[in-house]
């Protein structure tokens, strides 16, 4: 059932995600990539680009770059769902990057060109009269396909041809964060969440060294509040330079009892008067020799260098310390200090 309108519906609200993980049915869905940024409705026509946030709330200002999308998609008048990101070096979407400009309602010139933000459009909830959202998935790709979003600061999410073993791999090695998976034959949702819309997180795990810890709150004063992690810039060897270690962030979810009782023996043989990374944090921690190496999970290292959301998956005494060094994505932050 199609339903025609004179002008634009005003203020759809975003469908949301209600599945995490991989469905069950895979070829009932179809696969875009997840993108790390701030959900938004675009809605276009004779009178320009008006854009509203997940709540509703218009952001057009704090978007310029576009202004012009309007003049681009002339004369159709749509309504458009994507995700507003700024990408960085290696074309990611970044969170962290975006922070500099979500927040700011009339950038300047120089922080749009510093950096800059691009729509990226993954579904169509009207055009020119018609409200698509009861058509299914997989009908409103084809509309919102013929329409070409393609220019300087929008595009097109690309659905993916793969099944979600080879997407997951894929994504991990080019250090991607996610996958959304939508049902084929789902209609759209306005305003609400979906289990026909699913997250396929990919997270990241990597171990790193422990160089320190901080005390508990409240009832666990004399507890580990949190673990003081970081990776060392190169493997030892004879002829090179020495290692240095990097200080990278405080991991306290994943912590048990079981796992408390066994670091506090362990950190009562191991305490050190100094820290032992060379970026020590400003933070009232105590300092251990850096023997001990845990499992972590992460989504990102953030441009300062810190880890996004780690949480503990459990101490590795199979690995050396100082056997653990930077990878690519630790790198980029660290080595142009």
């Amino acid at each position: 059932m199609s339903h025609h309108l004179a002008g634009p519906p005003p203020g759809l609200l975003p469908m949301l995600a209600g599945g995490n993980g991989v469905p069950a049915n895979p070829d009932d869905y179809l696969f875009e990539p997840k993108l790390d940024g701030q959900r938004v409705i675009a809605t276009i026509g004779p009178a320009g680009v008006t854009l509203t946030n997940r709540r509703g709330g218009e952001i057009t200002a704090t978007y310029p770059e576009v202004a012009d999308l309007a003049r681009v998609l002339a004369p159709h008048q749509v309504v458009l769902d994507g995700e507003m990101v700024a990408f960085n070096e290696r074309g990611q979407s970044s969170f962290q990057r975006l922070q500099r400009r979500m927040h700011v309602a009339e950038p300047s010139p120089a922080l749009v060109a510093q950096t800059p933000a691009s729509f990226v459009v993954f579904d169509v909830l009207w055009l020119d009269g018609e409200l698509l959202v009861e058509r299914s998935q997989v009908e409103r790709r084809r509309v919102l396909d013929r329409l070409a979003i393609k220019g300087p600061a929008w595009q097109t999410a690309p659905v993916l041809v793969a099944s979600p073993e080879e997407l997951m791999a894929a994504g991990r090695r080019l250090g991607l964060e996610g996958f959304m998976a939508k049902r084929r034959d789902a209609p759209y949702l306005v305003g609400g969440r979906s289990p026909a819309w699913w997250k396929m997180k990919i997270g990241r795990r990597r171990e790193f060294v422990v160089g320190g810890w901080s005390s508990g709150q409240g009832s666990r004063q004399t507890s580990i509040g949190s673990l003081s992690l970081g990776c060392y810039d190169v493997a030892v060897s004879q002829a090179g330079p020495p290692q240095r270690l990097f200080y990278v962030g405080q991991a306290g979810s994943g912590l048990n009892e079981e796992m408390i009782r066994q670091l506090l023996q362990l950190f009562a043989q191991i305490q050190v008067p100094a820290a032992p990374f060379v970026n020590p944090p400003r933070l009232p921690l105590h300092w251990v020799q850096p023997v001990l190496v845990v499992e972590i999970a992460y989504i990102e290292v953030t441009e300062a260098g810190t880890l996004r959301q780690p949480s503990i998956k459990g101490l590795r005494t199979d690995l050396i310390a100082s056997e653990v060094v930077f990878d690519d994505d630790l790198v980029d932050r660290f080595v142009s200090r």
